[in-house]
């Protein structure tokens, strides 16, 4: 925005307007001239947005979060579809492993069942689930008897899509997030997909 006032104080005549009628004498700018330059000036300084945001990484070194974003211990690759299947057919096998993941879950996790706080995969664009865990005694001396919720989310981009699952509380998931990811994984893996399983923290 520096930038741009400056251009229009470069510009700004500092003598006797020229009326409506009256063309700008030489040297001059009018108004109609200024704004497409301040236009150009702020689009050089802005980035363009992108077309679908995508995951974010984990926090440094977290012991509670996979992210196809990060770059450190907290990394996971992304999911690929094969290259002869569509985009919609991709996104349709996606929604299919998603909705046949236990609602009671597996491996001694999510067993607090899950639910979708966004779903616009129908758009192919994106969807972020929540999942409840740690029941019991575990909910009740740690977290005010109330169950663990854990974040998942998906970004679709092209030819693959970016996964990032975290827990809201606590240092370390005890594996959580990973068991997760790796059923749902695998389940792709049936598919045809390139999605690799990850190891625990």
């Amino acid at each position: 925005m520096l930038l741009v006032a400056l251009a229009i104080a470069a510009y700004t005549p500092s003598g006797p307007r020229p009326s409506p009628r009256q063309p700008a004498a030489a040297g001059m700018i009018d108004r109609r001239t200024l704004l497409p330059l301040a236009a150009t000036t702020l689009g050089a300084l802005v980035p363009a947005a992108a077309s679908a945001a995508g995951v974010q990484p984990c926090a440094k070194n977290a012991n509670n979060c996979w992210s196809t974003a990060s770059q450190d211990k907290t990394a996971m690759k992304a999911w690929a579809w094969p290259a002869s299947m569509s985009r919609k057919d991709a996104i349709a096998s996606l929604r299919k492993n998603i909705d046949a993941y236990p609602q009671a879950g597996q491996d001694g996790v999510d067993a607090g069942g899950w639910s979708y706080a966004v779903d616009e995969l129908d758009a192919q664009v994106s969807a972020r689930l929540e999942f409840k865990s740690g029941l019991g005694n575990m909910a009740r001396f740690f977290n005010n008897n109330k169950p663990f919720v854990d974040d998942l989310e998906f970004a679709v981009a092209d030819g693959r899509v970016e996964v990032r699952s975290s827990s809201r509380i606590g240092d370390s998931d005890l594996g959580v997030n990973a068991k997760r990811l790796n059923f749902l994984a695998a389940a792709l893996r049936k598919d045809g997909w390139d999605a690799p399983s990850i190891q625990g923290k």
